[in-house]
């Protein structure tokens, strides 16, 4: 009696209307919470409207497809064949939104398999978590690591060039990354610093421009960084 509340049969071979509408209306539903709550938690560093859209259509897309499959083992050969005739062209983003791809992936799972309640549970718990996480800053670095990359003519030594300036405006740094540029006419020098005080920026650059002949100085946050490396 319990597996029977737990469970609806909307996958197999036989399908009934009632099993795989509500199974379709289910993921939907578990799909634009699990979207909300993304939204709730990337209200301050911002997200793609198109990507809050996938969040709800992808449960129901799982839950189809595994609907349609059921035990045939044949059409799932057949789909395998069908999608790998296409191609994926998106790059990689935020870890985070990876997460919630292979979260909305797991609840349409659970609803095309009949599952449910359990679609349920895992939704109200992990989106439970997810909040907790964000609003708990957890592992969120008490100072933000910044990138700040120096242009310097080739006719100036960087090695030590910009020690005693980095020693007043931070807590620590490190050379990163040194590489020539424009045939070899001036180089770029990149550093992962923690700044001491972040309103103090403006006097750091003017600093360093000072010491590298006016050239192009940049300070980033490095999670920006990385993202846009990706």
């Amino acid at each position: 009696m319990l597996d029977s509340i737990f469970t609806v049969t909307a996958s197999g071979d036989t399908l009934t209307l009632q099993g795989v509408l509500l199974a379709l209306g289910l993921s939907l539903l578990l799909g634009l919470v699990v979207s909300l709550v993304y939204i709730a938690t990337h209200r301050a560093e911002g997200y793609s409207a198109g990507f809050t859209v996938t969040l709800i259509m992808l449960p129901a897309i799982i839950s189809i497809i595994i609907m349609l499959i059921g035990n045939n083992v044949a059409r799932a050969f057949s789909l395998a064949g069908a999608f790998s005739l296409i191609r994926f062209r998106s790059a990689p983003g935020d870890p985070k939104d990876i997460a919630y791809v292979f979260f909305s992936m797991a609840v349409g799972l659970a609803c095309g398999m009949g599952y449910l309640v359990y679609g349920v549970i895992f939704v109200v718990v992990l989106c439970l978590v997810m909040v907790i996480l964000h609003f708990s800053h957890f592992a969120r670095p008490q100072s933000s690591v910044m990138q700040l990359k120096i242009i310097i003519p080739e006719d100036l030594n960087y090695m030590g060039l910009f020690d005693d300036i980095l020693e007043r405006y931070t807590t620590s740094w490190s050379l990163k990354r040194v590489k020539t540029a424009d045939f070899g006419t001036i180089f770029e020098v990149a550093y992962i610093i923690n700044m001491r005080n972040p309103n103090e920026q403006k006097q750091f650059i003017d600093e360093l421009r000072c010491r590298n002949g006016n050239l192009n100085v940049s300070l980033t946050l490095k999670e920006y960084e990385d993202r846009v490396a990706i």
